[in-house]
């Protein structure tokens, strides 16, 4: 573990003593929902490696992110996390600057509709057209991504395409997912207390709204619970201070026992998302392998393996 990630760390726990986290109780991401503002623009970043479109699909918007150089025929969906219930972050685009810059692909982000508002039945849809649309432009690969709560739409994502008998994305790329709305495993309650971002109640509220009609244990909402044959490549990135993680291991078991190929990597004193703290060299290494991915040519384990932390 680096002493970067372990001052960030440390940061984002003396955070909750100024402000209770978001996901502490229903009440607190009740607060949190009323008080929040709406999508962060675009950053400079972003403008800096990519032209920016922007377009309406089913009444959502959707920005696509070109490379202004080197571009490498590969198209990302990439879903942005933040528990259903928070817009995209100035952390999400400078994420993917990041990945243009260093991949050459095409980024494009369905901005889906947040819960309460907003259900798992009205982001389906959305998936499913904006797929269908990069999927008529041809390009050499297609990636599904997706951080936290946006890591189990990207998960779904291909679950559709796979149960719709349509070409399944070439790869799917994880950051610290959010796979079971339920959080009942009992391996979580180890790892709460280390977490200094993330707690379970909230969370288990923030799923039920997601959930809307549904049953937070309906794959749809929960895809660890689900089919998970015939995918394809599935990489996730997470660390061992995030109370999602021992459910991202679950996925990365459930995976290979069905005969698919994954890749769990693992940090060592890593938080939740720390992908988008770009100053630790955990986060560098990470998304140095996910561009790898992104482009085809990183090599896929055939089981879940930590790599070193």
């Amino acid at each position: 573990m680096s002493l970067s990630m372990a001052a960030t760390r440390a940061l984002l726990r003396f955070r909750p003593r100024l402000r209770p986290r978001s996901t502490e109780s229903e009440d607190s991401l009740v607060r949190s929902v009323a008080r929040q503002g709406s999508a962060a623009p675009v950053t400079r970043g972003v403008h800096r490696v990519a032209t920016v479109e922007e377009a309406r699909v089913g009444g959502a918007r959707v920005v696509t992110l070109r490379p202004r150089q080197a571009p490498s025929g590969v198209h990302v969906v990439y879903l942005h996390g933040g528990a259903y219930v928070h817009p995209v972050l100035a952390t999400h685009w400078n994420l993917l600057a990041g990945l243009v810059r260093a991949s050459g692909a095409v980024v494009t982000v369905p901005l889906y509709g947040l819960a309460p508002a907003h259900d798992v039945d009205d982001a389906l849809p959305l998936l499913d057209a904006v797929l269908e649309d990069v999927r008529r432009a041809s390009p050499s690969r297609v990636v599904v991504a997706g951080d936290s709560a946006g890591g189990a739409l990207a998960l779904v994502a291909a679950m559709r395409e796979r149960d719709a008998g349509r070409p399944v994305p070439d790869a799917v790329v994880l950051f610290s997912p959010w796979v079971d709305a339920l959080l009942d495993s009992p391996a979580i309650d180890e790892v709460a207390p280390l977490d200094p971002m993330l707690a379970r109640d909230g969370l288990v509220a923030a799923g039920r709204w997601w959930a809307g009609d549904r049953d937070p244990a309906d794959p749809l909402v929960s895809p660890v619970r689900g089919d998970l044959s015939g995918l394809p490549p599935v990489f996730a990135y997470a660390g061992d201070r995030d109370l999602l993680t021992p459910d991202v291991k679950r996925l990365a078991a459930g995976v290979s026992a069905a005969g698919g190929r994954v890749e769990l990597r693992l940090y060592r004193g890593a938080f939740h998302d720390f992908v988008g703290a770009p100053w630790t060299p955990e986060a560098r290494r990470a998304l140095r392998h996910t561009a790898s991915v992104i482009r085809g040519d990183a090599s896929t384990a055939g089981r879940a393996a930590p790599p070193r932390a």
